[in-house]
């Protein structure tokens, strides 16, 4: 299993070899630390926790800084492990953008763009009221919730409300290429979230 944490920078276009334009989002990766592993025998689960990004001692509070193993960081994660995953790493270890290559199968989390207070039009997709026959004022209101059959507003109905700030992941992107040098990697699509949004890279 090889993971690393990133942040999300631009989307561009990639020209493979054989001349097809290929759409990616370049990430900014790592490098992590691994700041401590997590065992079966010993904490009841396995999982590795790594920091990353450099951030001043003052800015962290006691409770994330007692874990935090030769550095200070702005971002502590766990990767959990299944029991068919194995790693070889140890409290202390860095793991850069070298870890990967192109071709890598990918699962890629995020926090996607918050949207605020949004009506059922934007939020769900739903047409509104016809423009002509007398409607004056709600062409997108969202219509009766009730149903006329109840005297409650049924569990789950969709209506207007806070859009986005979701945690999303995608599954089997393809990392297209990896520069070493600058911890740079270019991965097929689109992602979830704004320029800087943090984002988990997991390969199984």
């Amino acid at each position: 299993m090889k993971f690393i944490l990133g942040t999300k920078e631009n989307m561009t276009e990639y020209f493979s070899e054989e001349g097809v334009v290929i759409p990616v989002t370049i990430i900014s990766a790592g490098p992590i630390t691994v700041t401590r592993v997590f065992e079966k025998t010993k904490d009841g689960y396995n999982a590795v926790q790594v920091g990353y990004g450099n951030q001043k001692e003052s800015r962290i509070q006691k409770g994330p800084k007692g874990q935090m193993k030769g550095g200070f960081y702005k971002t502590l994660k766990e990767f959990r492990l299944k029991p068919t995953d194995s790693t070889t790493v140890k409290e202390g270890d860095v793991i850069d953008v070298s870890a990967f290559e192109a071709g890598d199968k990918l699962q890629v989390s995020g926090i996607s763009k918050g949207k605020g207070f949004q009506g059922v039009v934007k939020r769900h997709g739903f047409a509104g009221g016809p423009r002509t026959h007398g409607q004056k004022h709600s062409e997108r209101e969202p219509g009766s919730i009730g149903g006329g059959l109840r005297t409650h507003v049924p569990k789950g109905m969709r209506m207007a409300g806070r859009m986005g700030s979701d945690r999303i992941t995608y599954k089997n992107l393809k990392v297209v290429y990896v520069d070493k040098e600058n911890n740079v990697m270019l991965i097929k699509g689109a992602l979830p979230g704004k320029r800087g949004t943090l984002i988990e890279i997991v390969s199984r």
